[in-house]
């Protein structure tokens, strides 16, 4: 399955670059266990951080970020087929789990609900 992985990037980080890079790195953190069942992770940053950097973005916040960074997950949710969402506080993330519901998509809060997901793969 390809799968989502949704949870905080700049939510309470204050745009500050270091925080951001690290919850990137913790959404990242279960791709591989992911893959290793079987499936595609997915990330909406991996797809809207550079696209808004050809854009020509600037920075967090700019208008080109909010043009590109949210539609992206709506536009992931259309052909994902599972989202996995870390903890944090996240108001885009919790958005996801919205759409992701609407549209009969399944949603995990833990990686071990995750199908094929078993043993030391979580780690």
């Amino acid at each position: 399955m390809l799968i989502l992985i949704a949870g905080p990037y700049r939510s309470g980080t204050g745009d500050d670059p270091v925080r951001m890079a690290e919850n990137l790195k913790r959404l990242e953190e279960p791709s591989y266990a992911l893959f290793k069942a079987g499936h595609v992770p997915m990330s909406g940053e991996w797809v809207a951080l550079p696209v808004g950097a050809a854009a020509g973005g600037r920075g967090v916040g700019d208008d080109l970020y909010e043009e590109i960074f949210h539609p992206v997950a709506g536009r992931l949710l259309a052909i994902c087929e599972g989202v996995l969402r870390l903890p944090g506080a996240s108001k885009g993330a919790d958005n996801d789990v919205v759409l992701a519901r609407k549209r009969g998509i399944p949603v995990w809060f833990n990686l071990e609900e995750v199908p094929g997901i078993i043993g030391t793969e979580r780690q």
